[in-house]
């Protein structure tokens, strides 16, 4: 093992000992590791040279393409460590030096439950076709929900799954269903050009890892339209803003036609925002460890929110998503509100991220009302 590959091992080893989610590195300077949140260098550590920095790359790098590197000063991958852990790496440009910052992935396939979705949300695992968004911020967990939603169809229908990603975070081996998964970069020049050999490959699902540019956008529309489930994400805040970011990449005078070609497609949308719990209930965890919270949005496309899409009335659907709750739709306000009142975040917290914070102290009335729970 080389140098380089023995200083890899140790850090990545020490990021699993120590529960954290990232490992930044960075020439100059000590590693930096994300514990619950907390961003912090790792004590007594020594700064890493630029010349150590460009061996770990290269260690990371083996056996792939250094285009994009050279090209645009960043590339992503994916590995899984000699204990087995999964992670998700970009090496990047600073300063015409290099930087690194991985992710640790999950080594299992989570469930609703656990990632703070309800179990409801299974159903649209046994949908045959349409288009379903996750959408949230960077690092939000979405591509978790993903693998969770395609985790459970693997195991439960017999069908063909394609997965298009950049990098391959998950791995999932075929159980009821064949799973075929694709890599942008080493399998596949792009995200569009992955998804228009999919429609013939005999998918029955298409997980496209995000889809961002109008020729992507549209080819994921008629795969829907054509009798494929499209799982993939979107960065919006909200299910409203992931509809008007995917509509609004196209020319106005196509953007009627998108509306109804959407209308009829979409089937679901699922905003999520991943929190430090800095409420009453976190401190359980004692005064270091704070765990993370999911804070959702969940639209189902019904027969008036697919009329509100088709006549760009987006700002009523939320309208919809009040009155939805039987279906299993709920505001990103409703979401914070339970977590202010379960004692998962402060009001502070909570009112910081909603779209409205009175509507969301409103919700939250509701609940201790319904409930007989008093505000913590």
């Amino acid at each position: 093992m080389s140098e380089a590959a023995a200083t890899l091992t140790r850090l990545l080893a020490e990021c699993v000992r120590t529960d954290a989610s990232d490992l930044h590195l960075a020439s100059g300077e000590p590693p930096y590791l994300r514990t619950h949140g907390i961003l912090a260098p790792i004590p007594n550590h020594a700064k890493l040279p630029a010349a150590a920095l460009d061996e770990l790359a290269n260690e990371l790098l083996l056996e792939r393409p250094r285009q994009p590197l050279d090209e645009v000063g960043a590339m992503d991958g994916a590995f899984t460590a000699a204990d087995g852990a999964r992670f998700r790496f970009n090496v990047f440009r600073r300063q015409n030096q290099l930087a690194i910052a991985l992710r640790r992935l999950e080594d299992r396939f989570r469930t609703l439950k656990e990632l703070g979705f309800p179990d409801s949300l299974y159903s649209l695992c046994d949908l045959t076709d349409g288009l379903v968004l996750v959408c949230g911020p960077t690092g939000a967990g979405k591509s978790t929900t993903l693998a969770t939603l395609v985790d459970r169809i693997n195991q439960s229908r017999r069908c063909h799954i394609v997965t298009i990603e950049d990098p391959i975070e998950y791995l999932h081996r075929p159980a009821m269903s064949l799973v075929n998964q694709r890599q942008v970069g080493s399998d596949t020049a792009s995200f569009n050009d992955a998804l228009v050999a999919s429609l013939r490959q005999d998918p029955d699902v298409i997980l496209v890892g995000e889809i961002r540019d109008l020729s992507t956008i549209r080819t994921a529309i008629t795969a829907a339209e054509t009798g494929h489930l499209v799982l993939t994400t979107v960065h919006a805040g909200d299910c409203v803003g992931a509809i008007e970011r995917l509509v609004s990449v196209f020319p106005a005078d196509e953007q009627p036609g998108v509306r109804r070609q959407l209308s009829l497609v979409l089937r679901a949308v699922i905003a999520q925002h991943l929190l430090v719990a800095d409420g009453p209930a976190s401190h359980r965890e004692g005064p270091i460890r704070r765990p993370r919270v999911v804070a959702s949005e969940v639209l189902l496309a019904n027969a008036a929110i697919a009329n509100l899409i088709a006549t760009a009335k987006s700002a009523q659907i939320y309208s919809s998503l009040e009155t939805g709750s039987a279906q299993g739709m709920h505001t990103l306000e409703h979401d914070l509100a339970r977590l202010w009142i379960a004692g998962h975040l402060t009001e502070q917290s909570a009112a910081a991220l909603a779209r409205n914070p009175a509507v969301m102290r409103d919700r939250a009335a509701m609940m201790r009302k319904e409930t007989g729970r008093r505000s913590p």
